[in-house]
């Protein structure tokens, strides 16, 4: 036997290359084109389960949301533990690529650079091979406790068949705790717990204005130009303060106590090394909020998308016949999706010019609720325990800025959800160059192997 550690830097050479080989794969989610790498990624995944020792995978889903699904489940009396993920990746655009194109992985100055290598493929793979050296650290056969996988395919375009999959397999994810890795620690030297995930919940504005694209000589003045309204509009989100101005939005927001904001105060921040690695240019926000305060345990709007007139190519001068917004809400413990949405939509009818007509469309079904579990809960203490055993120094507190399927989880298996990522604010997720660092990759493995034993008596 040799310790977790060990037993991963010696593999070093074949987790960046199986990493690399995974991310090849163009799993790109919502791109009909790209259905059939979807559905590599998951039959990869899953033989790759099989290799770990799992004696049961499956795939799960339509061909263009695949989700793959396996059970370890050989200690009687251990807890059951669910592991979730995802494999599908966002779209990426070639030449916005510096350091390698995204599907072709490259490994440079400690990190493996490709589309998925962070978010979150990587995550998985630390799964697998914390898998792997919690048996060569312990001499076990299987597992300390009886493990279930599902990684979706389908959770960059909103996770939208994944409640249904869940209740149609439901039967067979029965589970003691669930463990979330799609999310970020704080810093690769100062590990974090993510304690908290926000909601989120997107809208799609069209503004529309002439009946169709008119010469601007012929129109300009009297006809009604739904970039300028829906510009308004948009203009209208945030008051001075920077808060949102929906009437009643805050209501129901639970503000964080007092032991929430010290701990994430006790966190290393300086503005400098957060602006060198966000790549933000500045801090901006809800005033009388720190900017962790802001991305963990605050509501935020943000406008992720406008087009309207003639974005490229030669201006035609005309008045567009439409403009149209895609707006992003991010919301926090009690808010609630469908209470939001309601707000969204009373908010646009009160506020958007009368001379322009408009569809709006506020994606309940996609919409995710916030999630919170307690600091001190048992199985938090038991993954403190265990990040210390991984990255060597005891972790702190965090949240997680973005979103996902975490309360759908915890509600429909009616058990506790931790969070335990290896992404980095800096690993460029969704953007360009995304990377993950292989170090912070090796380390969450060592701290996934020493997971299992920990909760074998949870």
């Amino acid at each position: 036997m040799t310790s977790a550690s060990d037993f991963l830097d010696a593999n070093r050479a074949r987790i960046i290359d199986e990493l690399i080989g995974w991310v090849r794969r163009r799993s790109v989610a919502g791109v009909p084109e790209h259905e059939i790498e979807l559905r590599r990624s998951a039959n990869w995944l899953a033989g790759a389960l099989r290799d770990v020792g799992f004696p049961i995978t499956d795939v799960w889903g339509p061909p263009d949301a695949p989700a793959v699904y396996a059970e370890w489940c050989a200690a009687p009396g251990a807890p059951t533990v669910l592991i979730y993920s995802h494999h599908d990746v966002r779209a990426a655009k070639d030449d916005e690529w510096e350091e390698t194109p995204p599907f072709e992985p490259a490994v440079r100055d400690g990190r493996v650079y490709g589309r998925g290598a962070s978010d979150a493929k990587g995550q998985v793979l630390a799964h697998l091979w914390g898998i792997r050296a919690h048996l060569a650290a312990t001499g076990r056969a299987a597992p300390a406790v009886n493990l279930k996988v599902l990684v979706e395919g389908e959770e960059e375009s909103g996770s939208a068949g994944f409640k249904e999959l869940i209740e149609e397999h439901r039967d067979r994810l029965d589970a003691d705790l669930v463990v979330f890795s799609d999310t970020m620690l704080w810093h690769a030297d100062h590990p974090a717990i993510c304690t908290s995930v926000r909601g989120m919940i997107l809208a799609k504005l069209r503004v529309f204005g002439p009946l169709r694209d008119m010469h601007a000589g012929a129109v300009s003045g009297p006809a009604p130009n739904p970039i300028l309204a829906l510009s308004e509009l948009l203009g209208k989100l945030l008051d001075d303060k920077g808060r949102i101005t929906l009437p009643g939005f805050y209501d129901d927001v639970v503000e964080p106590s007092e032991q929430v904001r010290a701990a994430y105060a006790a966190l290393p921040f300086t503005e400098e090394d957060w602006l060198d690695r966000s790549e933000t240019r500045t801090t901006a926000g809800e005033h009388g909020w720190t900017v962790l305060e802001q991305l963990w345990a605050r509501p935020a709007v943000e406008v992720i998308g406008i087009i309207g007139g003639d974005p490229i190519g030669v201006p035609r001068s005309v008045v567009p016949a439409e403009a149209t917004a895609s707006i992003s809400f991010r919301t926090v413990p009690d808010q609630t999706v469908a209470a939001v949405a309601d707000r969204i939509r009373r908010w646009v009818a009160g506020n958007l010019s009368d001379a322009v007509e408009y569809e709006l469309t506020v994606s309940e079904e996609t919409g995710q609720e916030p999630y919170r579990i307690a600091d001190d809960h048992p199985a938090v203490l038991a993954l403190a325990d265990a990040m210390e055993d991984g990255f060597g120094r005891r972790p702190g507190r965090m949240g997680n800025a973005g979103g996902g399927p975490t309360e759908l989880l915890g509600t429909a298996l009616d058990a506790p959800v931790i969070l335990f990522g290896t992404g980095l604010p800096e690993d460029r997720w969704h953007d360009s160059d995304e990377r993950i660092s292989i170090d912070v990759l090796l380390a969450g493995a060592a701290t996934l192997a020493s997971l299992w034993s920990r909760l074998e008596s949870y």
